[in-house]
């Protein structure tokens, strides 16, 4: 038999499908026997071959196939990845009337599950089931294990369904498996439910499955559910194991309900003869995360009474957390004293130069270096990368840069991580090219860049400034086959966002969902922070609705961003209820809520809501900056309470807050608009005397000021006061010191200003333009007049219609019909389209 296979595999394989394979096995069809096809099968790699070969068979023996031909023919398939010719297969089975027997099913979803395939394991078994095939009992356990460690547990869900309309017995070891993957996605009513389900299929739940809830609920902070299943199981007379006491334990340390936590530990010692170690130590971390090392160590000697040494993690767990609170000494004072109990490992000394090197003592952290030497225990690659993590943290580059060039001679090859650490601490500080070089060099010595790798880069450079290689890098990670996590995501569309591309950064935004990423609840802030950047705040509502929708559990950043864009879209009274909701939730507002609304309710003249708010937060204990105070004052200046408006300063100068420019201007503003000019300049020097330096906009306020007084020679003075301050004139200040010359019939000068701001490059705006054919006409210069007028026809600016009557006047006195008919025909096209704008 083997050289009949051997012979038509040899065919097969010297070329592709096509007549001449046919005629050769035409010529040795006299040796087919029905149990080659498989064994043939079996050794093709080509899909094609072996597909074309099953259908020679089938037309040249007018029979079907046999079960296990296909069943063959089934796992080249899956072998080669060819997952969408199956159905094609699973078909024709059932035409036959057979179906793959179950040790193919089983290794079909493993082959799916090993090419990182979960998804097609499971579309492929709902395929089988639609065809009435039954898929073998472990492969759909196998399945559900793999769709739980793809975090898919509503799709694992459904395949324990499938299992039940079989009719297999389900155990409650799967339910346990469900109840974890539900809780650790925080989908706990899901978890709850199968529990419910658990009890309606008379399972009888068991410690590991009431460990499992413990466990998973109380990582969620769900301690009050932890402590309802740690109560239940006793009723049930299960009684709680170490892993059950140790797991409740940690959840309460966690949830800072310390007092419970030794309670309970203390119950569990009533019970037990020989100490719990891993209680212990839980409960020793418990301690030093709240600072209290007396208690800790009392929990060691207590361990010793009890005849049990405090173990190695006992320590390292104090270590940390002496560590985190920066008490160094102490910690350097334990680290000898524990010898006496436990040998030091390499997560003691690690934690030991962690601490060392945030305190800023490199030496001492070289000295234990070489204590771990001697222990035997040569400084490992994670020792090196907790040094240079720390010394780019604290803004060393050069001596992390000069460490990481002598790991090798030190024993140690550098890994991802010690790349990922070194070019972010580089790119984080202008280092960029360097960053870059290092990233290369980590290409060339074969180590794959991560998603935090590359996230870095993205980062860096376009905060240095150079976007294009920011977009570059994405595309080769995308090149590489790196995928990009959610946080890449996230940072990449705020980097593009803060360059005011709003539609790179939209495309983002979806991209993210195509590729089948769920927006966070920082993924929308994002977005809606750079549309509101971009004046596109109306878009606030439509993203906040679909975040609730999504489920996202809005932080305060989150509500100050949407408060801050329905404020800016003019919803006000919608940001206003978002600051009660806020509190409801357990959102404290800040100074950024309520300075959002402040400002959102004086810029709409509802004043008197504003300021009552400001009392508020005062009342709140909310410090509030010089940003809310020139909402305020701006706000009652715009209306001419100029009374409340200097109250309101005055009370800011008082607590300290020195105005900035944009208060000055809005209280300036407001002065000049009341024609209090004499006391807008009182201001002025005011503002000068406390060092505010006076910025365009402070000068357009002032100079406009003064011309509609007709101060003009004081407007003049400071006109040439700010460009000697190095400070130039904008479109708008041409437009108000061109005005006021024109009105005051000083032509000359307005014309040669405006002939200055065009050289200039600004763009003259329809005041200017009126402006000067109003001032030229005055003084009888209607044929330069004219020319304006012409011009600004050219510049598609609108002529106003007291601009066209007065040059048209100047026009018929010069006798310049022609000129005026055409001046005339403009003045009427701009009543008539006046007249509709009125009548619509």
């Amino acid at each position: 038999m083997d050289n009949e296979v051997n012979e038509i595999c040899n065919i097969l394989g010297k070329d592709r499908w096509g007549p001449h394979v046919e005629e050769a096995l035409e010529r040795i069809n006299d040796k087919f026997h029905p149990g080659h096809v498989a064994e043939v099968l079996k050794r093709q790699k080509n899909v094609d071959t072996a597909l074309n070969y099953i259908r020679w068979v089938q037309k040249k023996n007018s029979n079907q196939n046999r079960p296990e031909v296909y069943d063959v023919l089934l796992m080249v398939l899956a072998n080669s990845k060819q997952y969408d010719k199956l159905q094609d297969v699973f078909e024709e089975m059932s035409i036959a009337g057979f179906q793959p027997h179950f040790a193919t099913s089983v290794k079909l979803v493993s082959s799916c599950i090993n090419s990182r395939m979960p998804k097609e394991a499971a579309d492929m078994l709902l395929a089988m089931r639609r065809l009435k095939f039954q898929p073998a009992f472990s492969a759909y356990t196998t399945l559900i294990g793999a769709l739980v460690e793809a975090h898919e547990p509503d799709m694992a869900l459904s395949m324990l369904k499938e299992m039940q309309e079989i009719g297999y017995e389900v155990s409650i070891h799967l339910f346990t498996t469900l109840v974890r993957a539900f809780a650790k996605e925080s989908k706990l009513d899901a978890a709850l439910s199968l529990l419910e389900e658990t009890r309606s299929n008379a399972l009888n739940a068991d410690i590991v499955l009431y460990n499992v809830c413990i466990d998973c609920f109380g990582k969620v902070g769900k301690v009050d559910m932890a402590w309802k299943f740690f109560h239940e199981m006793k009723a049930q007379n299960i009684l709680p194991d170490d892993v059950t006491y140790t797991t409740m334990i940690g959840v309460l340390c966690k949830a800072n309900r310390l007092y419970e936590a030794v309670e309970l530990f203390e119950s569990m010692e009533l019970t037990r003869k020989v100490p719990c170690v891993y209680a212990y130590n839980t409960l020793v971390m418990g301690f030093g995360n709240t600072g209290k090392f007396d208690e800790a160590f009392k929990l060691l000697d207590r361990m010793r009474e009890k005849g049990c040494k405090p173990d190695v993690i006992a320590y390292n767990s104090i270590l940390t957390c002496l560590g985190k609170k920066g008490r160094v000494v102490e910690a350097y004072k334990l680290f000898d004293e524990m010898k006496k109990d436990a040998e030091p490992n390499f997560s003691t000394y690690n934690i030991i130069i962690d601490i060392l090197c945030k305190a800023d003592r490199l030496d001492d952290a070289y000295k234990m270096q070489d204590l771990m030497a001697q222990a035997g225990l040569f400084p490992h690659v994670m020792t090196m990368n907790i040094m240079i993590d720390r010394l780019c943290k604290g803004r060393k580059l050069d001596e992390a840069c000069n460490l990481f060039e002598s790991l090798r001679a030190k024993g140690c090859t550098p890994d991802s991580v010690t790349y990922s650490s070194l070019i972010d601490g580089l790119g984080r500080h202008g280092r960029i090219d360097e960053a870059y070089r290092l990233f290369e060099k980590m290409l060339d010595e074969g180590h794959a860049p991560n998603a935090v790798v590359y996230t870095s880069l993205i980062k860096n450079f376009f905060k240095c400034g150079r976007k294009d290689d920011g977009h570059k890098i994405f595309k080769d990670m995308i090149r590489r086959g790196c995928k990009p996590d959610l946080t890449l995501y996230n940072i990449y569309m705020d980097c593009v966002l803060r360059e005011g591309d709003i539609n790179k950064g939209r495309g983002i935004f979806e991209e993210m969902k195509h590729h089948g990423y769920v927006p966070d609840v920082r993924t929308y802030s994002i977005l809606m922070h750079g549309l509101i950047k971009a004046g596109e705040a109306r878009e606030t509502y439509k993203l906040y609705y679909a975040m609730k929708e999504q489920g996202c559990e809005l932080d305060t950043h989150a509500y100050n961003t949407t408060i801050h864009g329905f404020c800016k879209s003019g919803q006000v009274n919608k940001a206003y209820q978002l600051l009660e909701e806020m509190r409801v939730k357990g959102h404290p507002p800040t100074v950024i809520s309520y300075g959002a609304v402040i400002d959102g309710l004086a810029k709409i003249d509802r004043l008197d809501e504003a300021y009552m708010l400001f009392e508020e937060a005062k009342a709140k204990g909310i410090v509030l900056n010089v940003i809310v105070y020139s909402s305020l004052i701006d706000g009652f200046g715009k209306v001419g309470r100029i009374d409340e408006a200097y109250l309101i300063m005055e009370e800011m100068m008082q607590k300290g807050l020195n105005p900035n420019v944009y208060t000055w201007n809005c209280l300036l503003d407001a002065l000049v608009k009341a024609e209090e000019i004499n006391e807008a300049l009182i201001c002025f020097r005011s503002m000068n005397d406390l060092k505010c330096s006076p910025n365009v906009v402070t000068y357009s306020i002032l100079i406009n000021g003064l011309c509609k007084v007709r101060k003009f020679n004081k407007a003049f003075v400071f006109w040439q006061e700010m460009q000697k301050l190095g400070h130039f004139p904008d479109v708008i200040t041409y437009t108000t010191m061109i005005s006021g010359l024109a009105r005051a019939g000083n032509i000359a000068e307005a014309q040669d200003l405006f002939e200055k701001s065009k050289a200039r490059g600004q763009k003259p705006d329809s005041a200017c333009y009126n402006s000067l054919i109003t001032g030229l006409s005055n003084a009888n210069r209607e044929m330069e007049a004219y020319s304006i007028f012409e011009e600004t026809r050219l510049k598609g600016c609108r002529i106003s219609v007291k601009s066209c009557i007065i040059l048209l006047d100047a026009l018929n006195r010069a006798g310049n019909i022609e000129k005026a008919a055409i001046v005339g025909a403009v003045l009427k096209e701009s009543a008539k389209s006046q007249h509709a704008a009125n009548f619509l």
